[in-house]
């Protein structure tokens, strides 16, 4: 089975809705975006707990344990492994290992941005969601677990510079985005 990224309900709506994952290039699958590599990786110990219970028990001891240093959170099904993505934290580390799964796999990324910067970040672009009319179409802002903030627009070239020069580079990916469509 093919890596994505999933969630159980509860966790995409703490997510934010995974609002980024519309874009039509994703960060992290072309050469040039580096995906962060695994700094650590350890195997949960919880006997009955799923992939998807463990998700959802990881996250929630992130966000309300760690929420300085949590950056955010993936599955791959294929390999029961759940992809965590946070500022280095052994007490971190720690927690999260131990409310895994018995044989779920998490692997610990680090990143050098919390999830709550960087939902921060993408509140005050999306805050400026018209200024950019007649430049280029602002179509989305949505922050990926790997530690930045996309913004999706129709026309990458001409936003990227407007953008990256009003918010900075750090922690900012330009993608192009389709159309909102109903379907």
């Amino acid at each position: 089975m093919k890596r994505g990224t999933w969630a159980v309900a509860a966790t995409v709506l703490v997510l934010g809705g995974l609002q980024g994952c519309a874009a039509e290039e994703r960060p992290g699958t072309d050469p040039g975006v580096g995906e962060p590599t695994v700094a650590s990786r350890c195997s949960g110990g919880v006997s009955g707990r799923s992939l998807r219970e463990s998700l959802v028990s990881v996250d929630r001891i992130a966000r309300q344990r760690h929420p300085g240093v949590f950056t955010g959170l993936s599955a791959d099904e294929g390999d029961r492994a759940a992809d965590v993505y946070r500022v280095p934290s052994a007490a971190f580390d720690s927690d999260v290992c131990a409310a895994a799964g018995k044989g779920v796999t998490v692997r610990l990324h680090d990143t050098d941005v919390s999830r709550r910067e960087l939902d921060d970040l993408a509140e005050r672009i999306g805050a400026d969601m018209h200024r950019w009319d007649g430049t280029f179409q602002l179509r989305e802002v949505g922050v990926d677990e790997r530690g930045w903030v996309n913004v999706g627009v129709d026309d990458p070239e001409a936003a990227e510079k407007a953008v990256l020069g009003e918010f900075g580079a750090e922690h900012i990916r330009v993608v192009r985005a389709g159309q909102a469509s109903a379907d």
